[in-house]
């Protein structure tokens, strides 16, 4: 079969004075001289020498299961999906097609349209993608790059392999909770059990080749050499700077005067600091005058959506590309142009309970970042930060994400599909216990589970939703309240364009922004900021003179039309415009209380420091709250419902509203009131439920009394 397959690509892959009617054998087309032009640079690849040896363990695997380990930038994301599909190719299609995972959006989409390209293929027939709000593929569809969480809940729907014979599991460094579940369940499964004779190929960086061998029981191993051009030896500075942003953009600027050749890579924490960087580079640059065109200032993070493609792009001019990135880049888009990184040696990472810390990133992630410096050219390597920092404080490898995430909404998938207890699961780490049971807790709060553990008819509604539990509670209360038009809208933004993500540039942008805060908090802020969006008509330039970012907005368009569609599918009431009334208001506070009762917070001292009060730390509002940025600030609100708390050198509340305490005595359950860590808080509200019942126990006497004195007069 090996054999096979390579003379399929030898007959594809000729030069074009050898054969100019050579055909596609994937759509019988004619190649284009394109083909050939990107042939020529695939074969170049480090990759390439281990063609043949990954087809013959493909084939031979007793397993089904091959490991394929190699350095970031070794082509191994984009060769052995095209390898796979001649694989399945020369089975005839009889046992299924390929997928590939992969453990962010943006990545698969632009690893589809890169791969489409090299194979000469049209995206959307014979190459696809499928990420949220947007599956572009077909009845025609050999090879198809997938969200790696989309594919857990396919698996976990039919308990089986689905459509695909052969499985890339890409990126098992990254640790996201989907792949490792997903290896877990296809490793209990055991793959020569299932129909079809699936193959799965988990391509990782050599750091965790050990563990993953250990895992699957030691299958063939696939390993690719690094590129041989020169490695960069990391500068390192003395201190790490107190501006980051301010730091990276004169490194890049002193390479720019030094002219030194080739494009640049920046690491910075998060896509706020992505954004300040990208704009003070953009606006630095033209003063750049004799050292010839203005760099090209490009972000790179979940939110640019297809303008990722820009990265990839030849610019005409000769102009310097200079990428601004985050840990989305540590492994996934490989820039070939790259010469030169600067690494802020920090990533800002969402944990449990939507909180995010900043920390330092891992050994292995270092190490991945300095050689995307690696190149015949020589390059650079500059480290914001000192040696000893990331000796001292940095982990050998990326924390597994299944280790810090809110389990929440996989226990809610395992037990919808009924897999398996969580308990149960293979992980290649496992979950505290302690993490296991609070996920079970906090769905027993929002009344998802039963009285056995079991999904309740209310857990079953809330796991149809593409959205975190609590958000999918507030969305089902807005039934009841009689709200859900203004919900939709907020549930689709809180996912997809959580507001501002930096200060405004000037005093006019400020003002923009200004008009679209609203007087109740964040979230109504976000139902006016989308609505004015979509009166200007979806328009980019109304979002760059506000600081908003476009492409997130008609994401949450998208996101509000799916969520739309389902409510419907499921027969859920819904309800007329009403935004602005006060009845309205009440009732959007309701709805957003009975799914986010976990996420409050209360001033205690009337100075702005917020308690938290279920895990009692200490916090602030984020500076793009609109209660900070009113021009004559009163009183910080006393009580508060928030959506983020950031955990770093300033903790910070991010979306977050106002809300009084008696609504929240009202609307969350009383034991969560009585299972609260003890506080003066925890203290008020159980005296304030009390309170309640005693005056509605003394109302409904009153009546009783009432209706009796009337029964005697009649």
């Amino acid at each position: 079969m090996a054999s096979q397959v390579l003379g399929l690509e030898e007959e594809s892959g000729p030069n074009p004075g050898d054969s100019e009617l050579a055909v596609n054998p994937f759509d019988g087309l004619p190649f284009s001289s394109r083909y050939y032009e990107l042939l020529e640079q695939r074969r170049s690849l480090p990759i390439w020498a281990a063609r043949f040896i990954f087809l013959e363990q493909l084939e031979s695997s007793p397993s089904g299961v091959v490991l394929v380990s190699g350095e970031p930038g070794s082509g191994k994301s984009t060769q052995i999906p095209q390898w796979c599909a001649e694989f399945v190719l020369a089975r005839g299609f009889q046992k299924g097609r390929v997928t590939v995972t992969q453990p962010y959006p943006l990545a698969a989409l632009s690893l589809a349209l890169q791969v489409a390209d090299e194979m000469d293929l049209t995206l959307g027939h014979e190459v696809g993608y499928s990420i949220p709000q947007e599956d572009c593929t077909g009845p025609d569809t050999l090879l198809r790059f997938c969200w790696d969480r989309l594919l857990l809940q396919e698996v976990a729907s039919t308990r089986g392999t689905g459509a695909w014979g052969v499985l890339v599991l890409d990126e098992a460094q990254e640790r996201s909770v989907a792949s490792d579940l997903l290896q877990g369940l296809l490793r209990d499964a055991r793959l020569g059990n299932l129909p079809g004779d699936p193959r799965v190929v988990v391509v990782t960086d050599p750091a965790l080749e050990p563990k993953l061998q250990a895992f699957w029981g030691h299958p063939p191993v696939v390993h690719v050499l690094g590129e041989t051009g020169r490695c960069s030896t990391p500068v390192y500075r003395d201190t790490v700077p107190t501006d980051r942003v301010e730091a990276a953009c004169q490194a890049v600027l002193e390479l720019c005067r030094k002219e030194a050749p080739g494009d640049v890579l920046v690491y910075l924490p998060s896509e706020e600091e992505i954004s300040l960087c990208c704009e003070s580079l953009s606006r630095d640059g033209g003063s750049l005058v004799n050292q010839g065109p203005p760099p090209r200032v490009l972000p790179l993070h979940p939110g640019c959506g297809q303008a990722v493609q820009a990265v990839y792009e030849d610019i005409e001019s000769g102009a310097r590309k200079v990428v601004v990135t985050h840990w989305l880049a540590d492994f996934s888009f490989s820039l070939p142009s790259i010469r030169h990184v600067i690494d802020s040696g920090l990533e800002l990472r969402s944990i449990r309970a939507e909180s995010q810390v900043l920390r330092p990133i891992s050994k292995c992630q270092a190490e991945a970042r300095r050689l995307r410096a690696t190149g015949v050219l020589p390059g650079s390597c500059l480290c914001l930060y000192p040696k000893s920092f990331l000796e001292r404080e940095a982990p050998p490898l990326p924390q597994p994400r299944v280790c810090e995430e809110n389990l929440s909404p996989l226990i809610l998938l395992l037990k919808r599909r009924q897999i398996a207890e969580p308990g149960e699961c293979h992980f290649l780490d496992r979950p505290a216990p302690e993490a296991l049971m609070q996920a079970l807790e906090d769905l027993d709060y929002l009344a998802a589970l039963d009285d056995n553990g079991d999904l309740s008819d209310l857990g079953v509604i809330l796991s149809e939703f593409p959205l975190a539990p609590d958000l999918a509670k507030a969305l089902l209360a807005s039934c009841e309240f009689d709200c859900v038009d203004e919900m939709l809208t907020l549930a689709a933004m809180l996912t997809a364009a959580p507001g501002f993500t930096r200060p405004p540039l000037c005093a006019e942008e400020a003002a923009l922004r200004r008009a679209l805060e609203h007087v109740d908090g964040d979230h109504s802020s976000l139902i006016q900021v989308y609505e004015a969006f979509i009166q200007s008509g979806a328009d980019k330039a109304w979002c760059q003179a506000r600081g908003l970012n476009w492409a997130a907005l008609c994401q949450a368009h998208k996101l509000r039309g799916e969520l739309l569609e389902l409510m419907q599918r499921i027969e859920l009431p819904l309800s007329q415009p009403a935004f602005g009334s006060e009845q309205n208001r009440r009732d959007l506070q309701k709805a957003l209380v009975s799914g986010y009762f976990l996420k409050v917070a209360r001033d205690t001292d009337g100075t702005g420091n917020y308690l938290l009060l279920t895990h009692k730390h200490v916090a602030q509002l984020s500076p793009y709250c609109c209660y900070r940025s009113r021009r004559a600030p009163a009183r910080p609100p006393p009580w508060v419902l928030y959506h983020n708390f950031s955990v770093s050198k300033d903790n910070c509340l991010s979306i977050v509203s106002e809300i009084q305490p008696q609504m929240l005595v009202e609307l969350a359950p009383p034991y969560f009131l009585s299972n609260l860590p003890p506080s003066e808080s925890r203290d008020f509200l159980n005296q304030l439920r009390e309170e309640m019942a005693d005056s509605s126990t003394g109302s409904e006497s009153s009546s009783t009394q009432e209706l009796g004195d009337a029964c005697v007069l009649q």
